[in-house]
């Protein structure tokens, strides 16, 4: 009998890439969705799409909502994708005895998901770390007076309410708690891994070629990973234990020493380079051994977002010719010759992301989490 899994989000093509590898592995994909049209809805690989409360609207009904759909559909592995991940994970000590979820407790990411938090947790571990404090706290005043650094609010996601600044330059006065940090000068980069009781099951390197805010929406694979940032990766894997997605922030200080700057415990674009086959395998039976192959695709892109960025840095005068020879010569990640439901209908399925982009002035990462981010 097929496994029926349970993915959380449907509107992002993190989601749509996984219901793909899973339903392709033979497994009955169900959507949990707070936007009835989305993505994800039109796909093969989708056999039922089912409407949910939106966290920010009441957190309490969307756990409701997962655990009824849980129970009614018997549903096996309950499978995060995005910032929805940090309220899912409130669900794991109700799961009846056949579902899991795959992830680790919400305590446990919330401490991941605090900027301040996971730098704490990483110095403990002596782990390499960029200096980050306490926006309050006396020692990051000492700090920015003499030191480039960046504001972050605590809790965050997709780059909102992060600021540059010059050493001396003034803090500010925030209402809610953030971080300063370093400001590092070198090149940024991210990584995505799925991980099991404390082992790496793999790694993906990856950059951005075209930004909309801190997200990337074109972006290639690193070829020849550094060995000490897939060292500091598996140590901080195996020295918690973790199990299931975590993604890291990387950039390069003055000598060219890669620091993380945050963690994300969750899908990122990363997944997009791995093999659909592996990707269901590291899912289904993460004890096993996994290759966890990347596909020959080195650059991918989201069309439509990079598009209405591009588009807009040529109405502001920002540059934007160097974006054309990626949004016409490499593959949307939402396409699939035997599923090109989701790639041709996007503009109609994601108008609300779309909308956000183009008349609100939202990055393509607010406009996608705006109702789903933890944030409190």
């Amino acid at each position: 009998m097929a496994r029926t899994i349970l993915i959380s989000l449907g509107r992002l093509p993190k989601g749509l890439e996984l219901a793909r590898a899973l339903a392709g592995a033979g497994c009955r994909v169900i959507i949990a969705e707070p936007w009835r049209w989305h993505l994800s809805r039109v796909s093969r690989s989708v056999s039922r799409s089912l409407t949910v409360t939106p966290p920010d609207a009441s957190a309490e009904r969307y756990l409701e909502d997962l655990n009824a759909i849980i129970r009614e559909h018997t549903v096996d592995l309950v499978v995060p994708v995005s910032e929805e991940v940090l309220h899912l994970a409130a669900i794991t000590d109700s799961l009846p005895q056949h579902a899991r979820l795959f992830g680790m407790p919400q305590a446990v990411l919330l401490k991941l998901h605090s900027k301040l938090a996971f730098m704490q947790a990483a110095r403990q571990l002596d782990l390499p770390v960029p200096a980050t404090y306490d926006l309050a706290s006396a020692e990051a005043a000492e700090f920015a007076s003499r030191h480039d650094y960046v504001i972050k609010p605590i809790l965050s996601s997709a780059g909102h309410g992060v600021t540059l600044h010059r050493a001396g330059d003034a803090l500010p006065d925030l209402d809610s708690p953030a971080v300063v940090q370093a400001l590092l000068p070198g090149e940024e980069f991210s990584s995505f891994s799925i991980a099991h009781q404390g082992r790496l099951v793999g790694t993906v390197l990856y950059r951005g070629l075209i930004m909309t805010g801190t997200v990337a929406v074109c972006f290639e694979s690193i070829p020849q990973p550094d060995p000490e940032v897939l060292a500091w990766i598996r140590s901080f894997v195996e020295q918690t234990g973790h199990s299931g997605f975590i993604s890291f922030d990387f950039r390069r200080d003055q000598t060219g020493r890669a620091l993380p700057i945050e963690c994300n415990p969750r899908t990122t674009s990363g997944i997009h380079f791995v093999q659909p086959e592996d990707l269901a395998a590291a899912i289904l039976e993460p004890d096993q051994p996994n290759p966890f192959r990347l596909r020959s695709e080195r650059v991918l892109q989201q069309f439509y977002p990079a598009l209405t960025e591009t588009q807009g840095a040529a109405i502001k005068g920002r540059p934007w010719r160097g974006n054309l020879r990626h949004l016409f010569g490499c593959r949307d990640v939402s396409w699939g010759r035997r599923d090109p439901l989701p790639f041709l209908l996007m503009p109609l399925t994601s108008h609300q992301i779309l909308r956000r982009t183009i008349f609100a002035g939202m990055t393509f990462g607010e406009a996608s989490t705006f109702d789903i981010g933890w944030y409190e």
